[in-house]
């Protein structure tokens, strides 16, 4: 009897600790991926067009939520959802974490001294941006964890998949 019990913990999956975490590490990297690129086009547009740092957040902002919903739309059409339940798929799995991801990497890049009046050519620009955004990443990790315990965030899509 002592023999099963012990086999069957070396043969067990993962703690459901270990697996929360990773999945959540795995969300927050998914939604990354998507709000750097929205992000970083916004910058780039905006600086590049001389806007006002307002007009060029703003744009930066919508861009980030825009490829963040985009890149989780992608998976879940392959799935086989229409475009409307997808985009509701996305709403519910992304925005939470789209909303901390930019409070966080959007305030960091405004509280660098000199950040946003930096020039594309400018090593602040891309270094604050790069801080910004992995700051951003590690502080969203635990919301998607929480999120994804409680069956929300990225957990919707994995109910597709």
């Amino acid at each position: 009897m002592d023999h099963r019990h012990h086999q069957h913990h070396r043969h067990a999956a993962p703690a459901p600790t270990d697996r929360g975490w990773r999945t959540a590490a795995q969300a927050t990297l998914h939604c990354l991926t998507g709000c750097a690129a929205g992000e970083i086009l916004g910058l780039v547009i905006g600086t590049a067009l001389g806007l006002h740092n307002g007009a060029t957040v703003a744009l930066s902002i919508a861009l980030a939520f825009a490829f963040g919903y985009a890149l989780t739309m992608r998976g879940v059409l392959r799935a086989g959802l229409d475009l409307g339940h997808a985009f509701k798929v996305a709403l519910a799995a992304d925005t939470v974490s789209i909303a901390v991801m930019e409070l966080i990497d959007t305030g960091t890049v405004l509280a660098v001294p000199g950040a946003m009046d930096a020039g594309l050519g400018d090593a602040l620009f891309w270094t604050s941006l790069a801080a910004a955004l992995l700051l951003a990443f590690l502080l969203t990790v635990p919301v998607n964890r929480w999120l994804i315990g409680r069956g929300r965030g990225h957990a919707v899509v994995h109910a597709h998949h």
